[in-house]
Formats: structure tokens, C-alpha cells, sequence
């Protein structure tokens, strides 16, 4: 089963499952697991428990050990990453201007941040107003199905404002700087980088850009087609 027809039939309920694994202690260590069990936690029958799992698992969600009275049961990161997910959309409902995390994975850019970035209108502002002045370059992410539905939540966050400005042959937009930390699904991170949001962009809302000081790509050891999550801190 190819990985995105397996992703396809995790739903609400297969992740309901995967949070009642996660209650039981899962993220962290194997746990044991009968189907007629899980079933009583999720109101469901055994059969519907053993579907989800089987859901689970072909999604590589859980890693599963078959014995004789039961399975032992283990989250594995990419589910994890799916539970956090879901924390995050609860803290958004409960908790006022809380962190944005948008997920996605590296793609190559048309190559027209490594030119704008590097004007003068634009890099004495990134000096005054960001701190820094970032690599000629940006680092493209195109945006995860249910993260592009998260996107607009950007305008409730704090920002810097970047202003037009006019050069010799024509005018230059204004853009707005989003605070952002950059983490890898190894855990790596990068502190101190922005995504950049032109008022006049070539992208829709599929894709953000991300500057820092320095090259993402090369201190992250990234590659196109590896996920990343932007995390934009509400406050």
C-alpha cells in the first residue's frame, strides 16, 4: 500500500484511536493492547478497533507485535507529529493568540528571493528592523494539505513590517516578517528566522518563504522533499 493511499484512510476515528494508545502510555514505550479493550475506550466494536489499527499501522503510525492474547503497541514519530498536530488545533480553540505551527515540506523556489532580499531598500530594513541581514535566499516550503487552512491565522500574530520603497526604475512592495523557529523532523532547530510575506507574491497560499542569517538548507541539512515545521510563537 503506497503511503498516500495508507495517510488517506486515517480519519477522525482512526485518530481518536491513536490518542487512547497515546493515553495508555504508547508515545513512550510498547504497550499491550487487545482489540476487544481498545474497543471498549473508543465505544466502538472489535471489529472497528482492529480496523483502526490496522488503519494506523499501514499509515506507520504504530508499529504493531502480534502475540497470542493480544499486540504490543508503540507510537512511532511520524505519529507522534500527528498527535501534536492535533494539540495544536486545541490550543488554537483554548488558548488566546497561541503558536501558529505550519507544516510543510522543502521545495525549490523560482529563485527570485536570492533578488530581492538582496536590495538595498530591503536590506537596510532587515539590519534595523529584524536584526540582520539574511542570506540571499529563501527557504521554500510548500505547505501540507491541512496546514494551508491554518495559514491565515498569520495575520493574528505579532510582526515586523517591511515598507515599500522606490528604486531608480521602478517601486518595490511592502512585505511583513513573521517570527519563526525552524525545526526537522530529527528534531533539529533554527532560532531567529522569519517567514516573509510579500504584499505582491508570486505564491498562493500553498507555500511560505523563510529567511534567516544564514542558509537553512546547509545548517539544517536539508533537502527538497524534507518536512520542516515553521513555528511561529502568538505572543
Amino acid at each position: 500500500m503506497s503511503d498516500g493511499i495508507a495517510r488517506a484512510a486515517v480519519g477522525p476515528d482512526e485518530l481518536s484511536a491513536l490518542k487512547a494508545l497515546g493515553l495508555e502510555g504508547a508515545r513512550t514505550r510498547e504497550v499491550k493492547v487487545s482489540c476487544a479493550d481498545l474497543a471498549d475506550r473508543l465505544d466502538a466494536s472489535t471489529q472497528t478497533a482492529s480496523r483502526r489499527l490496522q488503519a494506523l499501522d499501514g499509515a506507520d503510525y504504530v508499529e504493531r507485535e502480534h502475540v497470542s492474547d493480544g499486540q504490543w503497541v508503540s507510537i512511532t514519530d511520524a505519529g507522534e507529529r500527528a498527535l501534536k498536530s492535533e494539540y495544536e488545533d486545541y490550543r488554537r480553540i483554548f488558548e488566546e493568540r497561541a503558536a501558529l505551527d505550519l507544516r510543510g515540506t522543502v521545495t525549490s523556489g523560482m529563485g527570485e528571493g536570492r533578488h530581492y532580499i538582496s536590495l538595498s531598500g530591503y536590506m537596510a530594513q532587515f539590519r534595523d528592523r529584524l536584526g540582520y541581514e539574511p542570506f540571499p535566499g529563501t527557504l521554500n516550503v510548500a505547505l501540507s494539505e491541512r496546514t494551508r487552512r491554518q495559514r491565515s491565522a498569520l495575520d493574528s500574530v505579532d510582526a515586523v513590517p517591511i515598507d515599500g520603497w522606490e528604486g531608480e526604475d521602478r517601486t518595490y512592495g511592502p512585505a511583513t516578517c513573521y517570527p519563526t523557529t525552524v525545526e526537522t523532523t530529527d528534531g533539529a532547530t533554527y532560532e531567529g528566522a522569519h517567514i516573509i510575506v510579500p504584499d505582491r507574491t508570486h505564491h498562493d497560499e500553498d507555500q511560505i518563504e523563510v529567511i534567516a542569517p544564514d542558509k537553512l538548507r546547509d545548517e539544517l541539512g536539508l533537502e527538497d522533499g524534507d518536512e520542516v515545521l515553521a513555528h511561529v510563537d502568538g505572543r
